[in-house]
């Protein structure tokens, strides 16, 4: 009798993780973060700003339609893309454009690219359907998002992955160079964190990025174990960094490459809003 209530107890305890894991990998997370900064103009106190991240054609729903929910619940202003909507050995971009044309009509939609995209040799095609989507794509390219007269600067980094290893750094800091004006407040969009910093030079007020999937593997109070290009125990993990005047967002992100489950680790979308000091 002893050995089967010890069984018993043992198989409840198995069921009881498995269905943890499922939902620790299925089940999206809003984190709210607020931002205040004097360089923000009144027009733009109260914008809200929603960062999603490492989708990796990962599948929310029918039809990404608890994603969708998600979205269309924190009501924000814009999105922003911080790369890695595919993944390097899944390069069908359809689960990510099914979220794509639910809200694109509804909310403005800005992308840069991962480093999955740049492991890919399919993407021109993938960013040509982001255009025909009406998504603006921001390779190297900045954008001013106007309101009520008032301008802020927002600048999309395309993955250093598309250059070659000898020219990474030198790219960077020639696009931010080029892109950055200090007589704007200013939002950077860019895959890796590893950069900070680089971004932290150039006036960067706030920078979006996701790229390390919170560790995917997560332990309590110690946090995300390794990281991609940062190796074991990095430094930028997940949530706010502040170094010099630049304020740093790293994403945990949506979806997995490699290990299929995230542990102690929900998947994550970052409602970003701005508050005039």
């Amino acid at each position: 009798m002893k050995k089967i209530i010890i069984i018993f107890t043992i198989l409840i305890l198995l069921v009881l993780i498995v269905i943890g894991l499922i939902w620790g990998t299925n089940s999206i997370v809003v984190t709210k973060i607020q931002y205040t900064n004097s360089k923000i103009p009144s027009e733009f106190n109260g914008y809200k700003i929603l960062q999603i991240s490492d989708l990796h054609n990962k599948e929310f729903g029918k039809n990404q339609s608890k994603l969708v929910e998600k979205v269309k619940e924190c009501n924000p202003d814009i999105i922003v893309i911080t790369g890695d909507l595919i993944d390097r050995k899944i390069t069908d971009l359809d689960n990510a454009m099914e979220f794509i044309e639910a809200i694109v009509d509804d909310i403005p939609i800005y992308y840069v690219c991962g480093n999955h995209e740049a492991y890919t040799l399919e993407y021109g095609k993938i960013k040509e359907k982001l255009i025909m989507a009406n998504v603006i794509v921001l390779d190297n390219e900045s954008v001013k998002l106007s309101k009520d007269g008032k301008t802020i600067n927002l600048i999309g980094l395309i993955d250093p992955n598309f250059y070659t290893k000898d020219d990474k750094i030198k790219k960077i800091n020639n696009e931010l160079e080029r892109l950055s004006n200090d007589e704007y407040f200013q939002i950077l969009l860019a895959h890796r964190p590893e950069f900070m910093n680089i971004y932290k030079r150039y006036d960067i007020d706030i920078a979006l990025t996701g790229h390390t999937h919170g560790g995917q593997i997560r332990l309590p109070f110690i946090g995300g174990i390794v990281a991609p290009n940062q190796g074991f125990f990095p430094t930028y993990i997940d949530g706010e960094y502040v170094e010099g005047n630049t304020t740093m967002i790293v994403s945990r992100g949506l979806g997995n490459t490699g290990v299929p489950i995230r542990i102690f680790n929900r998947p994550e979308i970052i409602l970003l809003e701005l508050q005039k000091d």
